[in-house]
């Protein structure tokens, strides 16, 4: 019976689950720098908010920003961030801030719950976890692209997927 199992398993594949598992080295990386008072939001979590009513901000500086970004994302930088960029978010709305891989995120984000967001979360791993589980990414046109851009050598080699740009 057990050799039944595994034939069927590998003749129907999408039976299995596929749910990618982040690589743990890069986690060791992301527990380092993560500030435990910013609170986390993972892919799957965030993939199941209602996107009518959030906002995905992106804390990557414009030049990163106008190589790819998530779907619906604001730039709203890291080193020129002001808050004026965002006045227009309603204090009580989910906010998502994601970067490379979220420690200038998690800066933005401290931020906002500082300023009195109340929903506010770093999107754990960034767009390189994002990128990494097969997620698509944007040009400014709106269109579909596998370039990402790789923020520097020490942390492109966490990037698994897509076309680095540096």
């Amino acid at each position: 019976m057990p050799s039944f199992i595994l034939i069927f398993l590998t003749i129907f594949p999408f039976f299995q689950t596929k749910e990618r598992v982040i690589n743990p080295e890069f986690k060791s990386e992301l527990e380092k720098i993560y500030n435990q008072q910013i609170p986390t939001i993972d892919i799957n979590q965030f993939l199941k908010l209602n996107s009518d009513s959030l906002f995905i901000l992106d804390a990557r500086e414009e030049n990163e920003f106008n190589i790819s970004h998530l779907r619906h994302a604001r730039n709203v930088g890291y080193i020129w961030f002001d808050m004026r960029s965002i006045y227009d978010i309603p204090k009580d709305r989910t906010v998502i801030v994601y970067c490379s891989v979220g420690n200038r995120a998690q800066r933005i984000a401290g931020m906002l719950i500082k300023a009195g967001y109340k929903h506010v979360y770093n999107l754990y791993g960034g767009i390189f976890e994002w990128v990494n589980e097969g997620h698509p990414v944007y040009t400014n046109q709106g269109a579909q692209t596998p370039q990402i851009h790789a923020y520097n050598n020490r942390w492109s080699v966490w990037l698994e997927r897509g076309s680095k740009v540096l």
